[in-house]
């Protein structure tokens, strides 16, 4: 079986059928919230909640399922910084296959831990992905270990395509399935799948602007590699698209779209926030196109593939401060006051009278612009409702407070 080229439809149910005793069947969602966003009747397939949080598993398993006995016994390898690392890991677990997978120096603890839980050898090697990739493949060919590529590959294809036979079972009448772009694993399994079923289903495809290596080689008529890649979705931060998944976009997708880190931050935020689901940036550029309206999808049925949730703690908890700031959720003042006793305890006793609660608080008083006999005091807290700020802004003012407030 030639692995450059495209899985055909039944290919893709005989995956279903090896990964189903193994993977989830990840349920799908209605989203009231992002529903009245986009005017579009939305629903989310919630591959973050896959096994390993991402759907890079159903790929990897149904690439080990298809090794031959003397192929497994020499191990996989493969590089990556997360999700394809974890994917391959667990695979391997499950079929009692040695793996090594090869992640960059500065790949996060927290996925080394679970890719290390996960039963594989890690080596953390390289200042980046292409230097690890380069040590991955070195390994394989002196191990005779099987590399695992992340995406260009058939049987990776037809493994990621049981998500489409998933939602044709869950869900009827869908005009249009939104899915994240990076090297085009995904997108290519679900298009076709969905052309299979329903040729007239439209399926688009969203990067980040900082990662529209498949957009650019789609509009160029030829495959691109982009200088460099820079987004929070690092998860599809892919400098160039593989062969046979530009093929397939090529042939099989109808439009394709790009959404902003800020989109994509904000998207973040209002999916945990508010719809009660953590997901990673590379996870909901899908949903961010739909909430963004980047197409005309109103009074459609619309579906975002949520393709991952492992997300790093340090970038969600930066998501969420801007998010809470940006709601006037959490509200940060900087206060010019005499630095005298009993100023610090009037300005919090207004911000107690209306039910704020104080995050922190910070004194400056040996900067050149403090003048000499007062103190520049920043004060962090959060409001139960937006139009509170109102409120304490002008019992401020009221009592005669030099203050402003920080974006």
């Amino acid at each position: 079986m030639d692995s450059k080229q495209a899985p055909n439809f039944s290919e893709i149910i005989e995956a279903q059928k090896i990964l189903k005793p193994i993977v989830k069947q990840t349920a799908i969602e209605h989203s009231r919230i992002f529903s009245n966003l986009s005017g579009a009747e939305v629903f989310l397939k919630l591959e973050n909640l896959q096994s390993t949080g991402s759907f890079k598993v159903r790929g990897a398993i149904n690439k080990l399922y298809h090794l031959t006995p003397e192929e497994l016994s020499h191990g996989v390898t493969c590089a990556s910084a997360g999700n394809h690392a974890q994917g391959v890991a667990f695979a391997a677990s499950k079929m009692d296959v040695h793996s090594k997978i090869f992640m960059p120096i500065f790949t996060p603890p927290l996925k080394v831990i679970a890719t290390k839980a996960y039963g594989a050898d890690v080596e953390l090697i390289g200042d980046n992905f292409d230097e690890a990739y380069v040590a991955a493949k070195k390994y394989a060919a002196e191990s005779n270990a099987t590399f695992i590529e992340p995406f260009d590959d058939r049987q990776i294809i037809a493994g990621q395509g049981t998500i489409a036979l998933e939602i044709f079972d869950q869900l009827k009448d869908i005009d249009e399935i939104y899915v994240p772009i990076g090297g085009g694993g995904l997108i290519s399994g679900i298009a076709i799948v969905a052309k299979q079923i329903n040729p007239s289903i439209k399926i688009i495809g969203v990067e980040s602007e900082g990662t529209a290596s498949m957009i650019n080689s789609i509009k160029k008529k030829q495959i691109i590699t982009l200088p460099q890649v820079s987004s929070i979705a690092d998860g599809i931060a892919v400098k160039r698209p593989g062969e046979l998944t530009y093929k397939i976009i090529s042939e099989l997708v109808d439009d394709f779209v790009v959404v902003s880190d800020e989109e994509i931050a904000h998207i973040t935020y209002l999916l945990l926030q508010r719809g009660k689901l953590l997901a990673e940036p590379s996870g909901v550029v899908s949903l961010a196109a739909i909430a963004g309206r980047k197409r005309n999808c109103i009074d459609k049925r619309v579906l975002a593939i949520i393709s991952g949730g492992n997300i790093k703690m340090s970038l969600l908890e930066q998501i969420l401060e801007k998010g809470m700031l940006n709601e006037k959720l959490r509200v940060r003042i900087r206060i010019l006051a005499p630095d005298v006793s009993g100023e610090l305890n009037e300005i919090t006793a207004i911000l107690e009278k209306f039910k704020a609660s104080i995050h922190d608080v910070w004194h400056d008083r040996f900067s050149n612009i403090v003048p000499v006999g007062y103190v520049r005091i920043t004060i962090t807290f959060h409001l139960q409702e937006e139009n509170q700020i109102e409120m304490i802004k002008s019992e401020l003012e009221k009592r005669k407070k030099v203050f402003e407030v920080l974006d």
